[in-house]
């Protein structure tokens, strides 16, 4: 092992879980505190280099990562959203637009993931036309990145997903309590790059949009005028 990345929680994607029994907000988040701070000074211990993330995509972050002990940040969000990243063109304009007009939000659902993991989505209503990606979708699991192995009962090894089927969930031995509030995260995120499978009645597969919290601001590095930014405006502000 060469180092360690530690994220936050603010970070997009899938998040550590809080420490603990799993609480939730009235808002229907997981709710994170002083527990879950990482404890860097153990970490510097190792004797290993370690990089900071999650909301440390903007300028003076570095040095404050620095300060902490770090040797430099994992920056995603600022990237994902700029003109060389893989994600779909008319996505990315609508997150932008969003964030300029301050309409964003980031929910940290606690299930959509059948991972187990609180998920970042960011969400934006009816103005931004953002799609909501599990609203009238038929479960259906082709893709099957994110299975779980499990022992059947001859002994064998099977796969399963809490995203799948529910029906085909319960014959393979497994809850209908863990199917609720799940979302196909591998058609959701192929979909985010433009990548959509076709379905049966001949629509697309819905993207999952994923991003850390600071992805409400991400219009911060447009100039005025201007309706995108490049991965070199982001250096720049990263190192300003």
């Amino acid at each position: 092992m060469d180092g360690f990345v530690v994220e936050g929680w603010t970070a997009g994607g899938h998040n550590a879980p809080p420490r603990g029994a799993m609480q939730i907000d009235t808002a229907g988040e997981p709710i994170y505190g002083e527990r879950d701070l990482p404890d860097l000074e153990k970490i510097a211990s190792l004797g290993l280099p370690y990089w900071l993330a999650g909301s440390f995509g903007d300028r003076g972050k570095i040095a404050e990562a620095q300060a902490l002990g770090a040797v430099g940040i994992q920056v995603g969000t600022a990237f994902a959203f700029c003109e060389e990243s893989g994600i779909d063109p008319e996505l990315k304009q609508k997150v932008l637009d969003g964030s300029r007009r301050s309409v964003l939000r980031v929910f940290t659902d606690p299930v959509a993931s059948p991972t187990g993991f609180p998920f970042k989505i960011i969400q934006g209503g009816p103005e931004t036309a953002i799609p909501v990606c599990g609203e009238g979708r038929s479960r259906i699991c082709d893709l099957g990145y994110l299975r779980h192995l499990f022992r059947k009962p001859d002994g064998g090894v099977g796969y399963r997903c809490p995203s799948e089927p529910v029906g085909d969930y319960l014959r393979k031995g497994g809850s209908e309590e863990e199917t609720v509030g799940r979302q196909c995260v591998c058609n959701g995120l192929i979909s985010t790059l433009g990548l959509g499978q076709l379905v049966a009645d001949g629509s697309t597969e819905k993207p999952l949009l994923t991003g850390g919290d600071d992805a409400v601001a991400v219009a911060r590095f447009l100039e005025p005028g201007k309706t995108s930014y490049c991965a070199q405006d982001v250096i720049d502000r990263l190192l300003s």
